[in-house]
């Protein structure tokens, strides 16, 4: 049967792969190119997380997820007292250069991309990256990978932030820069809508926040020196897949029309890659529910679905365990399958934007669209997303809309499976084997920090963090430096601290 579909034009006139590519971002989308499996893996230590990687590719994923534990996260190292209990408990431990060679291990970094959750201390890990791949001789040219590197959207819905957005635009800046004359292969931002919608965001307000995010960057870097055309390609997004079906797929076209019409009409991009969204899909973590954990696996099917049918370029999918534990090994698996089954066998990745021409689905693209651009008014007003975390605006909006979805389940306005409806005496999670994070994984981090620091020549170490110091002080790009701190084996918490001598540490807005 010939496959006429992608003929057909949308209401806005554009064809797949056609400005403001609504139905995709290629002519041929996912025939000639399959979107990248992605499994978002991380816990304990190094060697653990090395072990979940080689399972997960030798069953058939094609990208690697990196998720960094907490400490990692904010900068902080194993053996600091605010660490104690959450090491190697949401991801990977990572304290300096020597847990990152066991990461990557036997894994050749210049075959496989790798996209790295991380966001205060992006440019520390990227740094980490990049020397264990001259370590094993891997050229700079073929590193292929993302660094999340999105801290606005930290300061309004996730929290893992150590700087003031002043200090942390600048970071991120840094990277923009180096990464287009190093790294030219790595994307250098995922601009991420995913935790402000879990954060209780609708997908509006997904859309709306995260744009305004990204205009942000974009003029920040403009103002560095940049060209437009000279970053933008690189640019990567990451969004939320919700268990409202039809909403998704509209709200990912939407989003494929609004960036390309930002990036033509405000920042008047010329190259056709700066205005294509290319983005990132995990299933909705806050869909799934610790009791009858079974049906987790229809609802990540369903979500993974949606980002098919809206034009994913990768995708994570979440296992049915999540609500209750780091995923298991085999949990993992039917995760991975999930996305295999549905490339291999549904028939929905043979045609471009299927559900294209819908009369349902074109009116809520469209409504959608029109409903971010006047949000996005609102923050423009107010001065932008920095002026808006600033006051609070952001942060009291996603509150509210959480506030109002919550009051809608505990009335039963919305009904959840196995949870206010139709529910079991014995839960499922009730009977399900469930990972466990040892707690001595923390103690053998701080054991091999401590031998670390002993063996390390720290001389060198002391110079390198004094010379990052002293140059964060001025306007000289950081990554080199910090680069050469990582290579001295100084730790993720000796370089976030000498930062943060000069930057300093943000205190949160209180909206109470």
């Amino acid at each position: 049967m010939t496959d006429l579909s992608d003929s057909f034009s949308t209401k806005d006139n554009s064809l797949p792969g056609e400005f403001p590519y609504t139905r995709g971002i290629h002519p041929s989308m996912y025939r000639s190119r399959p979107w990248t499996m992605r499994q978002y893996s991380g816990f304990g230590d190094a060697k653990a997380t090395n072990e979940r990687f080689k399972y997960l590719l030798a069953n058939g994923q094609t990208g690697l997820s990196v998720a960094f534990d907490l400490p990692t996260q904010m900068g902080l190292d194993s053996d600091n007292v605010k660490a104690k209990g959450e090491v190697g408990k949401t991801g990977v431990a990572i304290d300096s250069l020597y847990d990152m060679e066991v990461l990557f291990k036997g894994i050749d970094l210049g075959k496989v991309s790798t996209s790295m959750t991380i966001n205060a201390t992006a440019s520390i890990l990227l740094c980490m990256y990049q020397a264990i791949a001259e370590k094993g001789n891997v050229s700079k040219s073929d590193l292929r990978g993302t660094i999340q590197n999105d801290i606005l959207k930290e300061y309004e819905a996730r929290n893992t932030y150590i700087y003031p957005p002043k200090a942390s635009m600048r970071i991120v800046c840094d990277i923009f820069k180096y990464c287009a004359n190093e790294l030219t292969n790595f994307n250098t931002i995922s601009i991420s809508g995913y935790h402000i919608r879990e954060a209780g965001a609708t997908a509006v307000q997904e859309l709306a926040f995260t744009f305004a995010n990204a205009i942000e960057y974009v003029q920040a870097a403009l103002k560095s020196g940049l060209a437009i055309d000279d970053f933008a390609p690189r640019l990567s997004f990451f969004f939320v897949a919700q268990i409202n079906f039809l909403e998704e797929i509209a709200k990912f076209r939407a989003a494929r029309r609004i960036w390309a019409k930002i990036m033509q009409s405000k920042f008047k991009a010329k190259d056709p890659k700066s205005l294509t969204l290319r983005f990132h899909v995990q299933t909705a973590g806050s869909s799934l529910t610790p009791m009858q954990i079974d049906n987790n696996i229809t609802r990540t099917t369903l979500e993974a679905m949606a980002s098919v049918l809206g034009g994913c370029q990768s995708l994570h999918t979440n296992s049915k365990d999540e609500a209750l534990s780091l995923p298991t090994e085999s949990s993992a698996l039917l995760a991975l399958r999930t996305q295999q089954l549905i490339l291999h066998e549904t028939g929905i990745a043979s045609t471009c934007d299927p559900f294209g021409g819908s009369y349902y689905i074109e009116n809520l693209t469209d409504e959608i669209e029109a409903d971010v651009f006047e949000l996005m008014e609102e923050i423009d007003k107010r001065g932008g997303a920095i002026a808006s975390i600033e006051d609070g605006f952001i942060q009291r909006q996603i509150q509210d809309s959480a506030y109002k979805d919550h009051l809608n389940l505990s009335n039963n306005e919305k009904i959840i499976v196995g949870y206010n409806k139709f529910t079991d005496s014995v839960d499922a999670g009730d009977r399900q084997t469930l990972l466990k994070v040892n707690n001595d994984i923390e103690i053998r981090q701080i054991k091999a920090l401590k031998q670390l620091r002993l063996n390390r020549d720290n001389q060198t170490v002391k110079n390198t963090l004094k010379a990052l110091k002293e140059i964060s002080t001025t306007n000289e790009n950081l990554l080199p430096y910090i680069l050469d701190a990582v290579k001295a084996y100084a730790t993720v918490g000796e370089i976030s601290d000498a930062l943060a001598q000069s930057f300093g540490r943000y205190q949160a807005y209180q909206s109470f």
